[in-house]
């Protein structure tokens, strides 16, 4: 299929961007796109494109804006329950340390989570799928975390199998049993640091290897907080799954400074996520890695927190910024990465550009698929949106409408 007559083709750079050089857009006037069997094999002017290649199938895309599928990096996807009750006490002045302290918070999904049939489960997530992929999402890590025993951990991974299967939405799967401290464990965290240790990362990679056909291991994250994991104890369980092979993320920095962001620099992670309260230290550290940064600006907003990652630090730095919803039931029920681009350019002062960047190229290496998602060049899957507006700034400008009007997903139309 040959898309052409783009008012405005953002092609990306095929690297993720570091630094200053975030916000290249590759952007090609009344561009063109050429896919076959769900691969791009050209981009390039309409005329061009359409001289080339006088015989291909062809949909004219109308004076619209054309672009990559944005890559959602950081998710929790699988979930049972709401928890608006907590949200009405946060209103009331309760903070979320508070709040989870109390039973609430995390645990209060971990309770409906665990008691939710699979067919349940499966279904409340689907829903939250197709509205991530009518808003333009094409590919979301997704993490467990709402069952915290093996069982239940297990339970979440299969899903996300199964949805990942099923499509449309292609899923990055992420282990997150070191999300909360269980109730069973409340007065015994190291307990729990040894049982994820020494039982569930062992299990689990023992049940990928069954059940996963081939694919390769997931993530392995952990909750670096106060409240949480210690840094200790998450240095622990991140050098314990590297150590079984898994390639690692952390959540770091969310409300107090631990040190996870550069423990995950030193750890080799794929990413650190969260980076609100980050010291400029650990920003040097991250910036001098690979670890991907990635800024979740709807938490702080769903918690109506004035703090936001400091983003222009991390660009000064040199580092590798992303962006993601952070799709939860208690701080973000966001299933769009428009409104996160939106917020990213208000609180976070990024341009639409660096914006549409951090949720593209730069979010596709903070899953570790900048190789083949995230930007339009030949070789890569052909993942695109095309926009209902000519002017890809109107990303950022707005919000609260959804400004995709199709989706490409490994060549496969699917009208919004």
């Amino acid at each position: 299929m040959l898309i052409h007559s783009v008012s405005q083709l953002l092609t990306l750079t095929p690297e993720p961007q570091r630094g200053r050089e975030l916000g290249e857009l590759g952007l090609i006037p009344d561009g063109a796109v050429l896919f076959r069997d769900g691969v791009i094999v050209a981009v390039g002017a309409t005329a061009e494109l359409r001289a080339a290649y006088p015989h291909e199938d062809s949909f004219d895309a109308g004076g619209r804006v054309v672009m990559p599928g944005f890559v959602d990096p950081h998710t929790h996807l699988v979930w049972a329950g709401d928890r608006a009750a907590e949200f009405e006490l946060r209103l009331e002045g309760k903070t979320y340390l508070e709040i989870l302290a109390a039973g609430g918070g995390i645990l209060s999904t971990v309770r409906a989570t665990r008691a939710a049939s699979q067919h349940k489960l499966l279904e409340s997530t689907r829903q939250r799928i197709y509205t991530m992929f009518r808003h333009g999402t094409t590919t979301a890590e997704a993490k467990t975390g709402y069952g915290l025993t093996k069982a239940s951990e297990l339970r979440q991974l299969e899903a996300l199998l199964k949805l990942d299967a099923n499509g449309p939405l292609e899923i990055a799967p992420t282990f997150l049993g070191a999300h909360a401290i269980p109730p069973e464990y409340a007065d015994d965290p190291e307990g729990y640091t040894r049982l994820v240790c020494a039982e569930m990362l062992p299990a689990v990679a023992a049940w990928w290897q069954q059940h996963a056909n081939g694919r390769p291991l997931p993530f392995v994250d952990v909750f670096c907080e106060t409240g949480a994991f210690s840094l200790e104890q998450s240095r622990r369980i991140l050098e314990t799954a590297r150590g079984l092979g898994f390639p690692l993320k952390i959540h770091a920095d969310e409300f107090d400074n631990l040190g996870g962001a550069r423990l995950a620099a030193e750890l080799g992670a794929v990413s650190a996520d969260h980076l609100v309260k980050t010291s400029d230290a650990d920003i040097t550290a991250l910036a001098r890695s690979q670890t991907a940064a990635v800024a979740l600006p709807c938490t702080p907003f769903g918690l109506a927190e004035m703090h936001y990652t400091p983003a222009q630090k991390i660009l000064d730095a040199g580092g590798l910024l992303a962006i993601a919803t952070d799709l939860n039931p208690g701080t973000a029920w966001c299933e769009s990465m428009q409104f996160a681009i939106a917020l990213a350019c208000r609180y976070m002062k990024l341009t639409p550009a660096q914006a549409i960047a951090a949720a593209t190229i730069n979010a596709a290496a903070a899953i570790g698929r900048a190789e083949r998602i995230g930007s339009l060049h030949p070789g890569k899957q052909a993942d695109l949106l095309l926009l209902s507006v000519a002017d890809y700034r109107h990303l950022g400008y707005r919000f609260g409408t959804n400004l995709v009007s199709m989706v490409v997903k490994k060549g496969q139309f699917y009208p919004v």
